[in-house]
This record gives C-alpha cells, structure tokens and sequence, in this order.
C-alpha cells in the first residue's frame, strides 16, 4: 500500500497540536501510553467492526501484544494516511502502524522498525491445479483480478494472458471455482484473508510473489530508544509464539 503524505497535512495536523491533541512521540517508551496512529479503513489490517468499540484487525493485535510486551497500553488514533507522518513528526502520536510499506523515501523521514508483514501480488489456483507454479506459467491462461487495483495493471505485463476484471474479491473466486479462470491475482494479504475468513476451499495460494513490499511500524527519526523496544517486543513476540496466533486469526495457517 503505497500513500503519501502533503505540506497542507502536516499544517493540518500542527494546528491540532496547537489546540490541544499533542502527544508525546519522543518518549522513548518511558510513559505508560503508546500513542498509535492508524488510517483504520484497510482491513484485514485495521478497519472498524459495528459489533466492537476497539478498532480490530492484524495491526491492532499486534500493536497491542508489541505495547503490553512493552509494560504499555496502545492508545489508537484514526487519522488519515496522508497525516500520519507529519502526525509523528509533530510528536502528536508516538508510532504509526497501518499497513505501511517500508520505502526509501519515507526513510528519509522517519525510522522503521523491522518488517512485521512481508506483502505482495500472489496467485490462487484450484487445489488439482499442477501446470501453474509461477506468474510465467499465466501465459496464454486466463487470470481473474479485481477492478482498480495493482493486481491488474501487472497481470497485463504478462505476454499472451487473459485478464478478466471483476467487481470483488469473492466474484474473482467464484469465477476460478466455476472453470472461467485459471488463476486469480491479487495482494497476498487480501488473498489470504479471503481463503481465511470464507473459508474457502478447493484452492490454494502460491507462495510465489510477483512484487514485493514490506509494512514496517514508523516513529520519529530521533527516537531510537523506541525503535530498539519496539524491535525488541517484535522479536519476543514471534519467538513465543504470539505473532503466530495472530497471524492466524487474520489469515490462517502458518506465516509465510
């Protein structure tokens, strides 16, 4: 997922600070609130539930297993991607989570913490398919993708493959199951989520990736002490086998 951030947002969210919302991002991870930003409208990420007060989701888990790992509370902020960044930089929050990809230019911004999701187009296939393993065995096949997004655009940088467009996710595996399709393309994480939260079967996911892009958690370029604490919980998270349980609660099976 690749946003970016204005002038005119970060004056936005300098005047929020100047009314009273400031926080205290260079905390190092002395107070006993983690101030977390996040744009919660990318689920399976983050995103709303009707039926919950909390804001649910992969990085809503696991901003708050990193947090409690770090004798914290997460206290989550819904603010827009484009103000998430100036957000830290006017240490309004202390660190952003929100499916994030780690890139050069936001470096230059910003520290991140070691990627916690590594993302991706990938492709599903019926469960008796053996003729497709990788994007080159798409040539000549039809491919069901998703209106709108990346999956399409490089679907068709594939010589001789036929690209049949539909409104959602689930239209794109219906068409796969009733023979229409070969193959979908689409993220990894929506692919996953999917097969996961459908419960799906009669297909499979290749752990090929056509791209790939890291999500990593941000935080204000002086704060190292928070970046190592930060690392630090992630770690201890996955050696004891916490990030596994919610790797797969959002996305079932084993962290690929």
């Amino acid at each position: 997922m690749k946003k970016f951030f204005s002038v005119a947002a970060l004056l936005m969210v300098t005047v929020l600070t100047l009314v009273g919302c400031g926080g205290t991002a260079d905390n190092g991870g002395n107070n006993k609130v983690l101030k977390v930003g996040s744009t919660i409208d990318f689920a399976p990420f983050e995103f709303q539930d009707e039926t919950n007060k909390e804001y649910q989701g992969f990085d809503m888990d696991l901003i708050r297993a990193v947090a409690k790992e770090m004798g914290m509370t997460a206290e989550v902020q819904n603010i827009g991607f484009d103000g998430l960044i100036p957000a830290l930089q006017a240490k309004n929050i202390d660190i952003v989570i929100s499916g994030m990809t780690i890139t050069d230019e936001r470096k230059e911004n910003v520290l991140f913490s070691e990627p916690y999701y590594d993302s991706g187009l990938t492709i599903v296939v019926r469960d008796g398919e053996e003729s497709i393993k990788t994007f080159n065995d798409l040539a000549g096949r039809k491919v069901a993708v998703q209106i709108g997004t990346t999956s399409g655009d490089e679907v068709h940088k594939i010589a001789g493959v036929e690209v049949k467009e539909f409104n959602t996710v689930a239209d794109c595996f219906m068409e796969l199951k009733a023979m229409g399709v070969d193959a979908v393309v689409n993220d990894r994480p929506v692919n996953d989520y999917y097969i996961s939260k459908s419960g799906a079967t009669g297909v499979k996911e290749l752990s090929e990736r056509l791209t790939s892009e890291s999500y990593g958690m941000a935080m204000t370029k002086s704060n190292t002490e928070l970046q190592t604490k930060v690392n630090d919980a992630l770690q201890k998270l996955k050696d004891n086998g916490e990030y596994q349980k919610i790797y797969e609660k959002w996305f079932g099976g084993v962290e690929k």
